[in-house]
């Protein structure tokens, strides 16, 4: 029979199943195959922190979630409008996000008394009139595969281990993907065993003809191309892209790179992924633990190496006294925060926004330093690259914040032009005879760097204070003093160098919304939508934490109300008050996902339709907003 054919302009498509089904596996070649074809794309893997949580479990259920269309895409999608469930866990954990109305494929296997009582089903899902207000197709997958296979020789246990592509293969007809991207994974995934390339190529074209000729399916969906910026594209996660930042910083700094890192989540992509460019001269060091990790690094900015540690919140929380001795030397140095949900170990795999406050003052003495924040995937290339140059120029340790979303998230990344990008200076001491340590550039106020082998440059090194210009140990309470203000003074001074906050909407009014970090990509869809409805309101997004643009405090001054949104309960907010005395309004969410633009949009909404209120809040209303999931 005909299929029908259906234009739209984004999609948002959910693979889930257990943490041992290949649905990580399965939505990165997805989200892969709809950049290839010429979408843009935001993704999500969402997967439990056990290496392999119990089979047939809720918790145990691991999920990848791609947003993809014809339209600028900046988060991972609301709703779903695509569930892909290999079982009943999945199914009951991720029916919710399913929009009406749509469609939802589920392997039948999946839903035997064992995995409906794990699941805590009293009586089978597929049976439930619930489901009616979605399009269900509930296939039997073995059995679907034992037909295409039919006419194949190869052991059943490898054909059962292609579910997830059968799948996959299902969703592609449905979308009317290519399958060359994916066929050219298998076979260089797997060069070298010719019966899996063939089980799996063989399984993905065979979910395709499944629902090609299976008149259940009746309609395909055509997603058009993005118009993006002409340019050369790839699909990025946060995570490649601070790797490749800190590879592009060391060239364009002419300085080896040296990265010393611990491997925790959700930060060791960096490390795997900077142990590919050797090739560009990169040494890295996988260490006995986060202390050994910074210092290293901290050795190797001593040695005259661009340097970088990486870790997430547990593991900055153990670097803490080695940044303190990084800031007291004045050494150049790169801390990656890709933050996670805490306390403690807390969700290993899910994301907060929650460790601003610790970049910020976690650290005993007064340890001034620079803290930045990338505003999405592609954006953690900008910012280290900015990182780079701030802790070459100020002589000082840097803190990049990412987090688990964009660190692991993906989405299209524009190729620079390595060579039109600005060459990064190092503050190298170029003259024995007049050679002090702490004598600074009058401008930066950083001091000279002199590393091991300059002759006539030698110098103490260490966390004792040191004496102005010398560089001597000193006890002298004036100078500590000095010292201290010195430091302050020449963090404080980076707002000179950075560039001012821009506004979108109206240059003053009534409200703005004010985002950082990863709250940007669902910041700014609630912001738009909110504009095509017809309300007055503004955005601005904060890629500075410390020190904060100059004219921050200008532009909060020109709003009525500023609302925050944030993964935290409201640190930006608290440094905010106390900085400026303005009142702000936070929207916070604690629940290791990001936000959705509709919970942003529905909470400003109720905001906008306050008008009678010009002052808000006053000092008896609730400043926080919270987020009713």
């Amino acid at each position: 029979m005909d299929k029908l054919i259906e234009h739209l302009e984004e999609v948002t498509v959910r693979f889930a199943g257990d943490s041992g089904d290949g649905m990580q596996l399965i939505g990165t070649q997805f989200s892969d195959t709809a950049g290839f074809a010429g979408n843009e794309v935001n993704t999500f893997p969402d997967y439990p922190s056990e290496i392999r949580a119990p089979e047939g479990t809720l918790y145990g259920v691991s999920a990848f979630q791609v947003h993809f269309g014809s339209k600028h895409i900046t988060t991972s999608g609301d709703f779903v409008d695509v569930l892909v469930a290999m079982n009943a866990a999945s199914l009951k954990v991720n029916l919710a996000q399913v929009r009406e109305g749509g469609i939802v494929i589920v392997d039948r296997e999946g839903f035997d008394d064992r995995n409906l009582k794990l699941a805590g089903y009293a009586r089978n899902p597929l049976e439930d009139v619930g489901l009616a207000k979605n399009h269900v197709f509930a296939i039997d997958m073995s059995k679907e595969l034992k037909k295409a296979f039919i006419e194949v020789e190869l052991p059943s246990k490898l054909i059962q281990k292609t579910r997830n592509i059968f799948a996959l293969g299902i969703t592609y007809w449905l979308f009317n993907r290519p399958l060359d991207p994916t066929v050219s994974w298998i076979n260089k995934k797997f060069k070298g065993k010719e019966d899996v390339i063939l089980a799996n190529a063989h399984a993905l074209q065979g979910g395709w003809n499944f629902a090609e000729k299976n008149p259940d399916f009746r309609k395909q969906y055509v997603i058009d191309k993005s118009k993006l910026p002409p340019g050369k594209y790839r699909s990025i996660t946060g995570n490649q892209a601070v790797a490749l930042g800190l590879v592009v910083a060391a060239t364009k700094a002419h300085l080896p790179l040296f990265l010393g890192s611990y491997p925790i989540t959700p930060a060791t992509d960096i490390l795997h992924a900077i142990s590919g460019y050797k090739q560009y001269g990169v040494k890295h060091l996988q260490a006995e633990d986060e202390i050994a990790a910074i210092t290293s690094a901290i050795g190797a900015a001593f040695g005259g190496s661009l340097a970088v540690t990486t870790t997430s919140g547990p593991g900055l929380s153990l670097k803490t006294e080695a940044i303190g001795l990084a800031i007291m030397t004045e050494l150049p140095l790169i801390i990656v925060d890709v933050q996670r949900a805490g306390p403690s170990t807390g969700l290993p795999t899910k994301t907060e926004q929650s460790d601003l406050m610790q970049a910020m003052y976690g650290r005993h003495g007064e340890a001034p330093m620079p803290v930045l924040a990338a505003a999405s995937s592609a954006d953690c290339f900008n910012m280290t690259l900015e990182a780079a140059r701030i802790a070459l120029k100020y002589m000082t340790p840097v803190m990049l914040l990412t987090d688990g979303y964009i660190g692991q998230a993906s989405e299209p990344w524009r190729i620079p032009d390595v060579d039109k990008l600005p060459d990064i200076a190092p503050n190298f001491a170029a003259d024995p005879s007049t050679f002090k340590p702490y004598v600074r550039n009058p401008e930066t106020l950083g001091r000279l760097w002199a590393i091991p082998g300059m002759q006539g440059m030698e110098h103490r090194i260490g966390g004792l204070e040191k004496e102005d210009g010398s560089g001597v140990v000193s006890h002298d309470p004036i100078n500590h003093q000095k010292m201290v203000e010195l430091r302050q003074k020449k963090v404080d001074g980076i707002a000179n160098d950075i560039p001012d906050l821009e506004v979108m909407g109206e240059p003053k009014g009534d409200l703005l919304l004010l985002s950082w970090g990863s709250t940007y990509g669902a910041a700014k869809n609630a912001y738009e939508n909110l504009r095509s409805q017809g309300h007055k309101l503004s955005f601005g997004h904060l890629r500075y934490l410390n020190p904060f643009p100059k004219n921050l405090g200008d532009v909060l001054h020109r709003f009525d109300r500023v609302v925050i949104p944030e993964l935290n309960l409201g640190q930006l907010k608290n440094l905010i008050q106390a900085k400026y005395l303005k009142r702000v309004i936070g929207i916070n969410k604690v629940q290791g996902k990001p936000f959705k633009a509709i919970e942003l949009e529905e909470k400003i909404s109720v905001l906008l339709t306050m008008t009678n209120i010009k002052k808000w809040p006053s000092k008896k209303s609730n400043l926080d907003i919270p987020v009713d999931l």
